[in-house]
């Protein structure tokens, strides 16, 4: 990999080296056959969850207040096909983060499922079936410092997936198997002594990554995995995502707040809003020709290199209050082609010209 390297589609690198000592990972190339090409490994369908924030019981009566329920995802569905990315994009709060955590198990949905590989995940989650299904779904936390064990070595936090699934017992293999997953990330066997205080943000990144790695998954959920991190690490990290992929055939759920990370490294990009998918289309249409006005307003904030000089515009107005969000379009209170419709009914997620989109305006022709 070249410094020079530049990047115009999902499948190219980014304008970084590689980390030293990269080798090729091992025992992660085959891919199994129980899902068929471009069949989908991940299918959600009308995914929510709601939470209940409310004031203990004893002041909502004497203070005489309601119960207060927060819906985080209100109905999101997608389907990611094997070995493909899709990225969730959205403004804080909009519940991608919520999203990622229902679909590797860590919350239970209010409503609607989850399918992987043709199996309902959320009904195995619950059984002895749900240990070997945890084994082919991890996730990489955003905050690799807090996800990291501090008093631990980076012995123990790589090798812990491996002893939990019982997939090596004996300690030399362990060492073994841990010194090869500290090298398909960029970093030494020697490493595995250390602490995580004794890293980088970019290299404690690359171990969350060898510890998702480590019961050789075939679903990464990635949420917001360089948001903390400085652009050139963020470039690294993102290659050895990329060539893991290739690799691997891993498929990813993609969080993020950047949208030219997000260009680079997905095939499909959703839209979050309040908890919805407002827009959900493949790379290149949805960046080339957005259609929702609030795809619009975040691809204009975005700096361009050929717009020196020009006024950006910045993304107009204030996220409502999710506890009390606006009747009709969520969006209305903030969308410059709003009328009466879009203030009382509620746009349902529709496939217009190849786009999935839930906007009354891009449906009645106006936009």
């Amino acid at each position: 990999m070249s410094n020079s390297e530049t990047t115009t589609s999902a499948g190219d690198r980014f304008p970084a080296g590689p980390p030293q000592g990269k080798t090729a990972p091992s025992g992660g190339s085959d891919v199994r056959a129980a899902t068929s090409v471009g069949a989908p490994l991940v299918q959600a369908f009308d995914l929510a969850k709601t939470f209940d924030v409310s004031p203990p019981w004893l002041n909502r009566v004497l203070e005489g207040k309601p119960r207060l329920m927060l819906h985080a995802v209100d109905g999101v569905s997608f389907e990611i096909e094997k070995g493909k990315t899709l990225a969730l994009v959205g403004e804080s709060g909009c519940g991608k983060s919520t999203v990622a955590r229902l679909l590797v198990g860590l919350y239970e949905p209010t409503r609607g499922g989850l399918t992987f590989d043709g199996q309902d995940a959320h009904a195995a989650f619950k059984t002895p079936r749900g240990r070997q299904l945890r084994r082919r779904i991890q996730m990489i936390f955003q905050d690799p410092y807090a996800s990291l064990n501090p008093r631990w070595i980076v012995e123990d936090i790589v090798g812990e997936p491996l002893k939990e699934h019982g997939l090596i017992t004996n300690e030399a293999e362990l060492r073994a198997r841990v010194g090869e997953l500290l090298k398909s990330v960029g970093l030494s066997p020697l490493d595995m002594v250390k602490f995580p205080h004794q890293f980088s943000g970019g290299q404690r990144q690359r171990i969350s990554i060898a510890r998702a790695l480590a019961t050789e998954p075939e679903f990464l959920v990635c949420d917001e995995p360089t948001s903390a991190l400085d652009v050139s690490v963020q470039a690294q990290v993102l290659n050895i995502m990329k060539d893991l992929q290739r690799e691997r055939g891993l498929t990813y759920l993609f969080i993020s707040h950047n949208l030219a990370v997000v260009r680079h490294v997905s095939d499909q990009v959703g839209v979050m809003y309040l908890g919805r998918l407002v827009e959900l289309s493949d790379k290149q249409t949805l960046f080339a020709n957005p259609k929702h006005p609030y795809t619009r307003m975040l691809l204009d904030a975005i700096p361009k290199m050929h717009d020196t000089g020009r006024a950006r515009t910045p993304v107009q107005g204030e996220v409502p209050n999710p506890l009390s969000p606006p009747t009709g379009c969520t969006f209305h209170p903030r969308c410059p082609h709003v009328n009466d419709r879009c203030r009382a009914e509620r746009p349902q997620l529709l496939s217009i010209q190849g786009v999935k989109i839930a906007c009354h305006a891009v449906e009645e022709g106006r936009i």
